[in-house]
Protein backbone atom coordinates (compact mmCIF):
# COMPACT_ATOMS: atom_id res chain seq x y z
CA UNK A 1 0.00 0.00 0.00
CA UNK A 2 2.79 2.62 0.81
CA UNK A 3 4.42 1.76 -2.16
CA UNK A 4 1.40 2.50 -4.78
CA UNK A 5 0.39 5.63 -2.72
CA UNK A 6 4.26 7.01 -3.53
CA UNK A 7 3.52 6.15 -7.35
CA UNK A 8 2.05 8.48 -9.82
CA UNK A 9 -1.41 7.08 -9.57
CA UNK A 10 -0.80 7.02 -5.49
CA UNK A 11 -0.35 10.48 -5.51
CA UNK A 12 -3.24 11.15 -7.92
CA UNK A 13 -5.57 9.30 -5.70
CA UNK A 14 -4.20 10.57 -2.12
CA UNK A 15 -4.01 14.14 -3.04
CA UNK A 16 -7.93 14.54 -4.24
CA UNK A 17 -8.52 12.63 -0.84
CA UNK A 18 -6.87 14.35 1.41
CA UNK A 19 -7.95 17.54 0.31
CA UNK A 20 -11.56 16.43 0.75
CA UNK A 21 -11.15 14.94 3.84
CA UNK A 22 -9.22 18.70 5.40
CA UNK A 23 -12.02 20.29 3.82
CA UNK A 24 -14.65 18.38 5.79
CA UNK A 25 -13.26 17.36 8.77
CA UNK A 26 -11.74 20.57 9.60
CA UNK A 27 -15.34 22.17 11.04
CA UNK A 28 -16.59 19.20 12.66
CA UNK A 29 -15.78 19.77 16.49
CA UNK A 30 -16.39 17.14 19.14
CA UNK A 31 -13.37 15.53 21.83
CA UNK A 32 -12.12 12.21 20.41
CA UNK A 33 -11.67 11.20 16.86
CA UNK A 34 -10.54 7.74 15.05
CA UNK A 35 -9.22 7.23 11.97
CA UNK A 36 -9.45 3.04 10.95
CA UNK A 37 -6.51 2.09 8.29
CA UNK A 38 -3.79 3.13 6.50
CA UNK A 39 -2.22 4.65 9.84
CA UNK A 40 0.88 5.82 7.36
CA UNK A 41 -1.63 8.95 6.07
CA UNK A 42 -3.06 11.39 8.62
CA UNK A 43 -6.73 12.00 6.83
CA UNK A 44 -7.69 13.50 9.95
CA UNK A 45 -4.51 16.13 10.48
CA UNK A 46 -6.77 19.33 9.47
CA UNK A 47 -9.59 18.28 12.42
CA UNK A 48 -9.22 20.28 15.68
CA UNK A 49 -10.80 17.69 17.99
CA UNK A 50 -8.43 16.84 20.96
CA UNK A 51 -7.70 13.47 21.21
CA UNK A 52 -7.37 11.67 17.59
CA UNK A 53 -5.74 8.38 17.05
CA UNK A 54 -5.87 5.77 14.25
CA UNK A 55 -5.99 2.13 14.80
CA UNK A 56 -5.33 -1.33 12.36
CA UNK A 57 -4.20 -4.47 12.31
CA UNK A 58 -0.69 -4.09 11.78
CA UNK A 59 0.21 -1.13 14.29
CA UNK A 60 -0.83 2.60 14.29
CA UNK A 61 -1.69 4.15 17.14
CA UNK A 62 -4.19 1.15 18.49
CA UNK A 63 -3.75 -2.43 16.99
CA UNK A 64 -7.02 -3.79 16.83
CA UNK A 65 -9.32 -5.83 14.12
CA UNK A 66 -11.18 -2.67 12.74
CA UNK A 67 -14.18 -5.67 12.61
CA UNK A 68 -14.30 -5.65 16.65
CA UNK A 69 -13.25 -2.31 17.88
CA UNK A 70 -11.97 -2.36 21.78
CA UNK A 71 -13.64 1.02 22.06
CA UNK A 72 -16.48 1.70 24.62
CA UNK A 73 -20.10 2.07 23.11
CA UNK A 74 -21.12 5.60 21.94
CA UNK A 75 -17.09 7.25 22.44
CA UNK A 76 -16.33 8.70 19.51
CA UNK A 77 -17.32 11.64 17.69
CA UNK A 78 -15.49 11.21 14.57
CA UNK A 79 -14.47 7.94 12.54
CA UNK A 80 -12.73 8.15 9.36
CA UNK A 81 -12.64 4.93 6.84
CA UNK A 82 -10.43 5.84 3.98
CA UNK A 83 -10.51 2.68 2.00
CA UNK A 84 -11.25 0.37 4.77
CA UNK A 85 -13.93 -1.64 3.73
CA UNK A 86 -13.40 -2.94 0.81
CA UNK A 87 -9.90 -4.42 2.09
CA UNK A 88 -12.07 -5.73 5.06
CA UNK A 89 -13.11 -9.63 5.30
CA UNK A 90 -16.67 -8.43 6.51
CA UNK A 91 -17.18 -4.85 6.01
CA UNK A 92 -20.78 -4.93 7.21
CA UNK A 93 -19.59 -5.89 10.46
CA UNK A 94 -16.96 -3.04 10.29
CA UNK A 95 -20.05 -0.95 9.62
CA UNK A 96 -21.78 -2.19 12.56
CA UNK A 97 -18.73 -1.20 14.93
CA UNK A 98 -18.57 2.25 13.78
CA UNK A 99 -22.13 3.01 14.39
CA UNK A 100 -21.35 0.95 17.48
CA UNK A 101 -18.77 3.64 18.81
CA UNK A 102 -20.17 6.39 17.44
CA UNK A 103 -22.14 8.90 19.63
CA UNK A 104 -25.28 9.93 18.67
CA UNK A 105 -25.16 12.50 15.36
CA UNK A 106 -21.08 11.78 15.15
CA UNK A 107 -19.79 12.14 11.84
CA UNK A 108 -18.55 9.26 9.52
CA UNK A 109 -15.85 10.30 6.66
CA UNK A 110 -15.66 7.01 4.30
CA UNK A 111 -13.94 6.61 1.17
CA UNK A 112 -13.36 3.83 -1.62
CA UNK A 113 -12.72 2.66 -5.10
CA UNK A 114 -15.44 2.82 -7.56
CA UNK A 115 -16.32 -0.79 -9.09
CA UNK A 116 -18.46 1.15 -12.03
CA UNK A 117 -15.65 3.54 -13.41
CA UNK A 118 -12.11 3.19 -15.03
CA UNK A 119 -10.64 1.99 -11.80
CA UNK A 120 -12.91 -0.66 -11.16
CA UNK A 121 -12.84 -1.83 -15.08
CA UNK A 122 -8.62 -1.76 -14.90
CA UNK A 123 -9.50 -4.31 -11.44
CA UNK A 124 -11.98 -6.91 -13.37
CA UNK A 125 -9.67 -7.18 -16.66
CA UNK A 126 -6.01 -7.45 -14.53
CA UNK A 127 -4.27 -8.78 -12.18
CA UNK A 128 -5.50 -8.79 -8.39
CA UNK A 129 -2.46 -9.82 -6.31
CA UNK A 130 -0.97 -5.95 -5.85
CA UNK A 131 -2.56 -3.03 -4.19
CA UNK A 132 -5.35 -1.65 -4.86
CA UNK A 133 -6.59 -4.10 -7.39
CA UNK A 134 -6.41 -6.84 -4.57
CA UNK A 135 -9.40 -5.61 -3.14
CA UNK A 136 -13.35 -5.66 -3.53
CA UNK A 137 -14.35 -2.68 -4.73
CA UNK A 138 -17.97 -2.29 -3.32
CA UNK A 139 -21.01 -0.45 -5.38
CA UNK A 140 -21.71 3.02 -3.63
CA UNK A 141 -25.35 1.88 -3.74
CA UNK A 142 -24.74 -0.98 -1.87
CA UNK A 143 -23.02 1.08 0.77
CA UNK A 144 -25.76 3.24 1.03
CA UNK A 145 -27.85 0.55 1.99
CA UNK A 146 -26.04 -0.52 4.46
CA UNK A 147 -25.53 3.09 5.78
CA UNK A 148 -29.40 3.42 5.73
CA UNK A 149 -30.07 0.36 7.81
CA UNK A 150 -27.76 1.22 10.57
CA UNK A 151 -29.53 4.77 10.81
CA UNK A 152 -26.66 6.98 9.02
CA UNK A 153 -27.60 9.93 7.06
CA UNK A 154 -26.10 10.76 4.44
CA UNK A 155 -25.36 14.36 4.51
CA UNK A 156 -22.29 15.24 1.42
CA UNK A 157 -20.01 13.26 -0.58
CA UNK A 158 -18.54 13.71 -4.11
CA UNK A 159 -16.60 11.35 -6.84
CA UNK A 160 -13.12 11.84 -7.88
CA UNK A 161 -10.19 10.57 -9.83
CA UNK A 162 -12.09 10.40 -13.36
CA UNK A 163 -9.18 9.99 -15.28
CA UNK A 164 -8.12 6.80 -16.30
CA UNK A 165 -5.65 4.34 -13.58
CA UNK A 166 -2.55 5.06 -15.20
CA UNK A 167 0.77 5.56 -13.95
CA UNK A 168 2.55 7.99 -15.53
CA UNK A 169 1.71 11.84 -14.37
CA UNK A 170 2.05 13.17 -17.62
CA UNK A 171 -0.55 11.38 -18.97
CA UNK A 172 -2.50 12.14 -15.48
CA UNK A 173 -1.87 15.49 -16.19
CA UNK A 174 -3.46 15.15 -20.19
CA UNK A 175 -6.52 13.67 -18.65
CA UNK A 176 -7.74 16.32 -16.02
CA UNK A 177 -9.90 17.96 -17.89
CA UNK A 178 -12.20 14.95 -16.96
CA UNK A 179 -11.96 15.75 -13.40
CA UNK A 180 -14.44 19.36 -14.44
CA UNK A 181 -16.09 17.17 -16.99
CA UNK A 182 -16.97 14.39 -15.09
CA UNK A 183 -18.39 16.26 -11.99
CA UNK A 184 -21.03 17.70 -14.36
CA UNK A 185 -21.27 14.88 -17.22
CA UNK A 186 -20.74 11.73 -15.69
CA UNK A 187 -21.08 12.14 -11.68
CA UNK A 188 -20.94 8.16 -10.69
CA UNK A 189 -18.23 7.22 -12.97
CA UNK A 190 -15.09 8.78 -10.44
CA UNK A 191 -12.75 6.24 -9.51
CA UNK A 192 -12.99 7.07 -5.74
CA UNK A 193 -16.04 7.85 -3.97
CA UNK A 194 -16.10 9.81 -0.34
CA UNK A 195 -18.88 10.17 1.55
CA UNK A 196 -19.88 11.72 4.60
CA UNK A 197 -22.64 10.54 7.11
CA UNK A 198 -23.92 11.16 9.96
CA UNK A 199 -25.10 8.84 13.15
CA UNK A 200 -29.07 9.58 13.52
CA UNK A 201 -30.63 8.33 17.13
CA UNK A 202 -34.57 8.66 17.21
CA UNK A 203 -36.07 10.31 20.21
CA UNK A 204 -38.64 9.31 22.56
CA UNK A 205 -42.05 9.82 21.83
CA UNK A 206 -44.45 10.15 24.80
CA UNK A 207 -47.76 8.72 24.41
CA UNK A 208 -50.71 10.54 25.94
CA UNK A 209 -53.62 8.82 27.59
CA UNK A 210 -56.94 8.50 25.98
CA UNK A 211 -59.28 10.51 28.05
CA UNK A 212 -63.03 9.30 27.76
CA UNK A 213 -65.98 8.79 29.24
CA UNK A 214 -65.60 5.77 30.94
CA UNK A 215 -62.54 6.96 32.55
CA UNK A 216 -64.58 10.18 33.57
CA UNK A 217 -67.35 8.20 34.80
CA UNK A 218 -65.22 5.98 36.89
CA UNK A 219 -63.86 9.05 38.87
CA UNK A 220 -67.02 10.18 39.14
CA UNK A 221 -66.69 13.54 37.11
CA UNK A 222 -68.60 14.92 33.84
CA UNK A 223 -68.21 14.86 30.78
CA UNK A 224 -68.66 18.18 28.39
CA UNK A 225 -71.80 17.97 26.49
CA UNK A 226 -72.20 18.18 22.79
CA UNK A 227 -75.03 19.47 20.60
CA UNK A 228 -75.52 17.92 17.34
CA UNK A 229 -78.61 19.04 15.61
CA UNK A 230 -81.23 20.26 18.63
CA UNK A 231 -80.10 16.70 20.62
CA UNK A 232 -77.47 17.15 23.96
CA UNK A 233 -75.66 14.17 23.73
CA UNK A 234 -72.52 13.66 26.42
CA UNK A 235 -72.92 12.76 30.26
CA UNK A 236 -75.41 14.14 32.42
CA UNK A 237 -74.23 16.92 35.02
CA UNK A 238 -74.77 15.60 38.14
CA UNK A 239 -77.89 16.97 39.44
CA UNK A 240 -79.36 17.66 35.86
CA UNK A 241 -82.39 15.73 35.12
Amino acid sequence: MQDWFESDAGRYVLGRELSWFDATSADLFGFNAMQVGMCQVDCLRANRMPHRFCGKPGGGNLLCRPELLPIASQSLDLVALPHALEYSPNPHQLLREVERVLRPEGRLLLTGFNPLSFWGMRRTLGQRRSYPWNGQFLRLARIKDWLSLLSFELVGGRMACYAPPVNRSRWLERFGFLESAGDRWWALGGGVYMLHAVKRVQGMRLISPQWGDNWLGQRGLAGSPNRIGSHRTGTRCMGEE
